[in-house]
């Protein structure tokens, strides 16, 4: 039984394309599936498809994965005596809810949050 190689970006349909671009963009804002298949000119099931099949992912867990790395990097960069946070990070980044986000975070990178920040 053969392998299907993995597809590179350049492989990926438009739609996905599309898709990623406006999630990139907007990973901050409050997003909706049916604002990222509207942007990618395609329906929500489509999308939906199209990440399962060539990012083996959904559109929300990517979603989630650029909000945790942007916050990340904010956490890296940011300095608590300027007064940073982790709940204003994390709110910058569309995570409503500071308990949830440090959560996905420890999980994500072995951490929390706090540590990151205070690093």
């Amino acid at each position: 039984m053969s392998r299907t190689p993995p597809t590179t970006a350049a492989q990926e349909p438009a739609t996905l394309r599309r898709a990623v671009e406006h999630i990139e963009a907007h990973a901050g804002e409050a997003l909706t599936l049916g604002e990222i298949a509207r942007t990618a000119r395609a329906s929500p099931r489509a999308v939906q498809y199209a990440f399962r099949r060539y990012r083996g992912t959904t559109p929300t867990g990517y979603l989630r994965r650029v909000r945790l790395e942007g916050a990340h990097r904010d956490l890296v960069r940011g300095d608590p005596t300027t007064g940073d946070t982790v709940a204003a990070i994390a709110a910058r980044w569309g995570f409503a809810k500071a308990g949830r986000f440090s959560a996905l975070y420890a999980a994500a990178y072995g951490r929390p949050p706090s540590h990151t920040l205070r690093q």
